[in-house]
């Protein structure tokens, strides 16, 4: 969501989901049956990072080719969250990430074009805050046969039938089309569907230095990072209530909010000190944005490569350092699954006269998958330096769940 070296969400496509994955990347013969394929022990062992690129320092970025795939580094990912409401005010949330991982960085020669060096995972929630329910589900595949893959012109992004692609410019957006395409987000899932239209407000921000994003001190221990922290959104949503609805059950609710889209791709890790992250992706609604991911090593502690930017209502940034933001914990939240998460927080940038008090729109969500982290919907109430302010945004908190998972964002 982001610092998103992400949930073992990349490296549980490798080793929470080990499985999985030598399901996806069998090598079948031109009849359909099994020829070769890799054992879990294949697998593994070629989990070190030997040959893939790495990010050592600030690059150009070139739009729209840096929408699309980066596959000369292992990991990479596209991802979604915003707030939508009807005209009636019924609220909801949603995120859509798809994870891109590379098995290994040499080609290894198979003769089925089932065969794939490229694994897809992708993620879909949604929050329906006035019913307080949460719906989490997730889909693995593998980049081949047109199964999943991404491509950047023209933009598409797809693992099944949930999908991204870019559509027609919009007369409302006011970025370059080549940076900020517009596009059209379509998921499904038990019971639930979402379609959107997505129109970019602001040019992508570079996180970090210059896009560089440093997960540790070690030179190339970095990714490369942006987002684009403002885009209308607009479209449907479809719920199978049980209760009625349409001819076919379900209840339609046209939507309008704002979403936003973190872009990473890198070769890197967690250090060995870290438990894990908690990210902010707030919109005011003053018309500024505020990003900011605090590292927590396993003393509970902040690492000092915490960090985020601040942008303005005319998409102007600047650089926030883990010293000039502080958060505290104001409330906890229990899963019944185990694990205790923080539950609301107070953040300040003093510098910016920002104190901001942050609260789930529900508490449970939990997105329960292949590996268990929250992340939702948030609201956002408190002061800036020119009086009160408010917003909507995300938050995504990773390491609290009880059970064991690999953390590499």
């Amino acid at each position: 969501m982001t610092w998103k070296w992400k949930v073992a969400l990349a490296v549980s496509v490798a080793a929470v989901s080990a499985a999985a994955v030598v399901l996806l990347l069998w090598d079948y013969g031109p009849s359909g049956e099994r020829s070769s394929r890799l054992s879990i022990t294949d697998l593994m062992s070629e989990l070190d990072d030997e040959g893939f690129a790495r990010a050592f320092e600030p690059r150009l970025f070139h739009f729209p080719t840096d929408h699309g795939p980066h596959e000369e580094y292992r990991t990479e990912w596209w991802y979604y969250t915003g707030n939508l409401a009807t005209a009636g005010g019924r609220a909801f949330g949603f995120q859509f990430t798809l994870f891109r991982r590379a098995v290994t960085s040499r080609p290894v020669p198979r003769t089925s074009p089932w065969a794939a060096d490229q694994v897809y995972m992708a993620h879909f929630a949604l929050t329906d805050v006035a019913r307080g329910r949460f719906f989490a589900g997730e889909r693995f595949s593998r980049g081949a046969v047109g199964l999943a893959g991404a491509q950047a012109e023209p933009l598409r992004l797809w693992l099944d039938d949930w999908q991204v692609e870019g559509c027609d410019g919009a007369a409302e957006s006011t970025a370059d089309s080549a940076e900020t395409p517009n596009m059209k987000l379509r998921v499904a899932g038990d019971g639930v569907a979402l379609e959107l239209t997505l129109t970019g407000l602001k040019r992508p921000v570079l996180q970090g230095d210059r896009g560089l994003s440093a997960k540790g001190p070690e030179p190339g221990n970095a990714s490369y990072y942006y987002s684009l922290t403002r885009m209308r959104a607009r479209g449907r949503i479809e719920l199978d209530t049980g209760e009625g609805g349409d001819e076919n059950g379900c209840d339609i609710h046209m939507v309008e909010g704002t979403a936003w889209m973190d872009r990473e791709w890198g070769t890197s890790a967690l250090g060995a000190d870290l438990a894990g992250w908690d990210w902010f992706a707030l919109q005011l609604d003053d018309g500024r944005e505020l990003m900011y991911y605090q590292l927590r090593r396993r003393d509970g502690l902040a690492a000092p490569l915490s960090a985020g930017v601040l942008v303005d209502a005319g998409g102007g940034s600047r650089y926030l350092a883990a010293d000039e933001v502080s958060i505290e914990v104001l409330d906890h939240w229990r899963s019944p699954r185990g694990g205790v998460y923080p539950g609301r927080w107070r953040l300040e940038i003093p510098a910016e006269g920002l104190e901001l008090d942050i609260e789930p729109r529900i508490p449970d969500q939990e997105l329960n998958l292949s590996v268990r982290y929250w992340e939702g919907a948030v609201e956002i109430e408190g002061r800036g330096a020119g009086g009160s302010v408010a917003g909507l945004g995300y938050v995504e908190l990773t390491g609290y769940a009880s059970v064991p998972a690999v953390l590499t964002r």
